[in-house]
């Protein structure tokens, strides 16, 4: 069993300077519960089958399991999403002993820029850059999942 634990804030500034690579991902999910979220993704060249389990309360931590798939596979299984796919460009911006990923998304949902800092205990420090803005880590708006049901354009006020 996996615990992933991860931080999430939303990005106020110019970021793309300090990134040190991208990748293009498009992802959907086939299943979406409180218990448990069924996530196929396309990173690139390679495709990922995901299960997330509940967050913790705080929202820091929760149940991940991952396997690879060809990205044939990943593109037949996203045609079973009811939703729109979520389309966005990370960006891997280091600093320090972590790396931000950094999140600009596209369509329904463009306008939302956010960074993840995965950690390896919730108590770990880290270090925060000028660019970065509000946390939103355990606000379920922002979790991947609910950004396809309800897209930011749907509650922020963005077309």
């Amino acid at each position: 069993m996996s615990i992933e634990i991860e931080r999430k804030f939303l990005v106020k500034a110019s970021f793309k300077e300090y990134a040190q690579d991208s990748v293009y991902i498009v992802q959907a999910y086939l299943s979406i519960s409180p218990k448990c979220s069924i996530r196929i993704r396309i990173c690139g060249d390679k495709a990922y089958l995901t299960i997330k389990g509940e967050s913790s309360a705080s929202g820091l931590s929760r149940y991940e399991w991952e396997r690879e798939l060809t990205v044939d596979e990943a593109r037949e299984l996203i045609k079973l999403s009811e939703f729109e796919a979520i389309e966005k460009t990370r960006y891997f911006v280091p600093l320090g002993k972590h790396c931000y990923e950094v999140d600009v998304f596209e369509g329904k949902n463009k306008g939302l820029i956010m960074a993840e800092l995965e950690l390896d205990s919730e108590e770990e420090t880290y270090e925060k850059p000028s660019w970065l803005g509000t946390e939103v880590t355990g606000d379920s708006r922002y979790y991947n999942a609910s950004l396809q049901t309800k897209p930011y354009s749907d509650w922020n006020g963005i077309d």
